[in-house]
């Protein structure tokens, strides 16, 4: 592939990332959206954020299947147009239900976006240039977000529904996409090039299950476990929250180096890079520069994690069958995280008596060592090498 195309090929990618980045929109208006509609339940409006999810898990599945039917040039054109028209309908028709409405509809884009940006980069990219794209990939994701959540709240600083024009972002990504994606046509299926995932898929899917079970708990977390001067900083907090984000950016972009020194061990030492950041912020939640050390030691297992293990499931299938790959493992992970408050909850409550944060946090340190230790049997131990193996055949 020549420079210019590789160039229009990371273009895309960026793009697909920030339509992912859009299911953050409305997180930093939130508070003034549950003021506006007093009479709205919390739990219906933190659904705005995590509702896209549940569509999203629906159609990454199906994308595995359109994909032999539709183009992924087409399939994205429709994702963006969707995620722009969606976000911005909201803005003329005052009405909470259509707002949700009109996010859990976006979740048709959020998932064909999971589930493509994955197949695009395993059609244009193989061996070690496949890790970087992913990297690129990763850091992208993380920018997307750190765009979107900032964008949206300087937008909404005066009249909140001024955010939604975050969604721009939408139509943007609908003219890049169009300029720079070349049109490869709908997956072709053969005889050895079928729709189908294998073991490791859902070998690699397990780990994304275990990852998000406990890494989702920084994100959930955070601001309500500071203590001593720094307990009710909203300011303390968005800055943690931002070293967690630009921790992923940097991962994501040294991700070929990092591999090629933690090899198949990367995604166990992923979990551990989250286990140690965990530790500290039990031990220190009142010590803002320890905080923002176990912040950067977390955001670097969420950036090393993911593409690294959507790596692994694209080269554990035929090209036509990514989409697919992508999409299993993108359902582990929502489930990781629809299940994470109630299981670390149960389970601090249980072993510590109470469910608080630290005691959380507590459960998150012993829970990723166990899970990096499993991601070792199955990524480095005997049963890895059957699985490849039997890929190859």
């Amino acid at each position: 592939m020549n420079q210019t195309n590789k160039l229009r090929i990371y273009i895309t990618i960026v793009c697909i990332s920030f339509l992912q980045g859009l299911q953050f929109g409305p997180s930093p208006i939130l508070a003034r959206i549950a003021e506006h509609y007093p009479d709205v339940s919390t739990s219906l409006i933190q659904m705005l954020i995590t509702g896209p999810n549940l569509i999203g898990m629906v159609f990454a599945l199906v994308c595995g299947v359109l994909v032999t039917k539709i183009s992924k040039k087409k399939l994205l054109l429709c994702a963006a147009a969707v995620a722009f028209f969606t976000g911005i309908i909201p803005y003329f028709v005052d009405n909470f239900y259509l707002l949700l409405g009109m996010r859990m509809l976006y979740g048709f884009s959020l998932g064909l976006a999971t589930a493509l940006n994955t197949a695009v980069v395993a059609e244009w990219f193989t061996g070690d240039a496949r890790v970087v794209a992913m990297g690129v990939q990763s850091a992208s994701v993380g920018t997307g977000i750190a765009v979107t959540t900032a964008g949206a709240g300087l937008l909404g600083s005066g009249i909140f529904t001024n955010s939604y024009f975050i969604n721009v972002i939408g139509a943007i990504a609908f003219v890049l996409i169009l300029v720079c994606l070349p049109e490869t046509g709908a997956a072709k299926v053969s005889g050895d090039n079928k729709v189908k995932v294998n073991a490791r898929v859902f070998q690699v899917a397990l780990l994304g299950f275990l990852e998000w079970l406990f890494l989702i708990a920084y994100t959930t977390n955070i601001a309500m476990h500071l203590q001593g001067d720094l307990q009710g900083s909203s300011s303390a907090a968005g800055n943690l929250t931002s070293i967690f984000s630009v921790a992923q950016i940097i991962i994501g972009l040294l991700l070929g180096i990092v591999t090629k020194v933690t090899k198949k061990a990367t995604l166990s030492c992923a979990m551990l890079s989250f286990a140690a950041g965990a530790a500290i912020l039990v031990a220190f939640p009142s010590n803002f520069v320890m905080l923002s050390i176990g912040s950067l030691l977390c955001g670097f297992s969420q950036g090393a994690f993911i593409p690294t293990a959507m790596v692994a499931v694209s080269n554990a299938v035929p090209p036509v069958a990514a989409a697919m790959a992508s999409g299993v493992f993108t359902c582990f992970q929502c489930v990781g995280q629809l299940v994470s408050p109630f299981f670390l909850s149960f389970c601090a409550g249980t072993f510590f008596g109470e469910a608080s944060t630290t005691n959380m946090y507590k459960v998150c340190v012993i829970g990723m060592i166990i899970s990096a230790g499993i991601a070792a049997f199955i990524m480095i131990g005997k049963p890895a090498r059957n699985a490849e193996a039997a890929e190859s055949k």
